[in-house]
């Protein structure tokens, strides 16, 4: 089933696209404000994101802006009562995917919902692990603003393992997403985790990189 958070302030309208949604098998989570639409983001994960522009607390430009800043990169679809180019840009400025004009079809939400869903926002600029940083546009890794000294592959192998922390990703998914169908020797990937490790381990830090056997690896913050 697919997972959808739903940030609306008009209650009205928030519970029809809820109900609308479920019919087609989407479990749907809501939140009236955006302070409440953050907290769910930071500690829950959604295939699509649909923030309001116009609420209280965190407006949905301010709540998109702060997603793309901590590295999520769930898709967003942005809805609003203003319908001009202005307004659509702000929006994909900061860091949202799609628009939708109210009033709209529910058919053309769910359409809608249905092609953000299959792929990840590029809209993220930096990925954040506790004290660890990647920025993706330099493509620069920071631990505790002290930046890591690492190869292109490691950087790559890196943005995977941050990408889905603190869950563990199995060897086979980081050789695929990193090497693609150019794979390489059975060797490769654990010597650049030995050596991504080592890096990590200079600087006195909560960021682990741990080995889980017969598996894959995990990085994450450890628990203070």
């Amino acid at each position: 089933m697919m997972n959808v958070l739903l940030v609306e302030d008009d209650i009205d309208l928030a519970t029809t696209i809820v109900d609308y949604l479920e019919l087609e098998s989407m479990d749907c989570d809501h939140a009236s404000n955006g302070l409440m639409g953050l907290n769910l983001i930071e500690n829950s994960e959604y295939q699509v994101i649909i923030l309001d522009i116009n609420m209280p607390k965190m407006d949905g430009i301010t709540l998109c802006k702060r997603m793309r800043e901590i590295g999520i990169d769930t898709p967003v679809l942005m809805l609003t009562a203003r319908d001009t180019l202005d307004n659509k840009l702000e929006g994909f400025n900061a860091g949202s995917d799609d628009y939708l004009v109210k009033p709209f079809a529910m058919q053309e939400l769910i359409a809608r919902i249905q092609v953000l869903s299959r792929r990840r926002s590029g809209e993220t600029k930096r990925l954040m692990v506790g004290g660890l940083t990647l920025d993706l546009t330099q493509r620069i890794a920071t631990l505790n603003q002290q930046t890591l000294k690492l190869s292109p592959t490691a950087l790559g192998i890196l943005e995977v393992l941050m990408r889905a922390s603190p869950k563990t990703v199995t060897r086979q998914h980081i050789i695929q997403a990193v090497w693609g169908d150019d794979q390489p020797d059975s060797n490769s990937l654990k010597v650049h985790i030995y050596h991504l490790r080592k890096q990590l381990e200079r600087h006195e830090s909560a960021i682990s990189l741990d080995t889980i056997a017969s598996v894959g690896f995990v990085i994450k913050e450890a628990a203070q």
